[in-house]
């Protein structure tokens, strides 16, 4: 009775530890696949809304930019995913003019005085 009763211990134990493998190799799986649904789905979207971007603005004062909303309503998304796309994709800037939440693909950055001519040595 004693060697069944350890074969049975055995053999639960053996259970416990194919069941906690299986269940965290099932976890790794499903937070895999849902990591590579959301960046290619980034990736998508970014590629659609910077394509519509080129399109619908030019680099001229006042053509520049396009606000979030417009963005949303051409390219069918929302204005919070417009947002969090144009915020992660390198190739579009916030405008930092009047006019809040406007993105473009031409960035403006005022230059450094010092870019220019160099650091003045003594």
């Amino acid at each position: 009775m004693c060697i069944n009763g350890v074969e049975q211990v055995t053999t639960v134990v053996d259970g416990i530890i194919i069941g906690g493998a299986g269940g965290a190799i099932a976890g790794l799986t499903v937070w895999l696949v849902q990591y590579i649904h959301d960046k290619s789905s980034e990736k998508l979207d970014g590629n659609r809304i910077y394509k519509w971007l080129k399109d619908n603005t030019k680099n001229e004062p006042g053509e520049q930019f396009r606000s979030s909303r417009a963005i949303a309503s051409w390219n069918n998304v929302t204005q919070d995913r417009v947002r969090h796309i144009c915020s992660i994709d390198k190739r579009i800037f916030l405008s930092t003019g009047e006019k809040e939440d406007m993105w473009g693909i031409y960035e403006h950055v005022e230059r450094s005085v010092y870019e220019n001519r160099g650091i003045r040595k003594l």
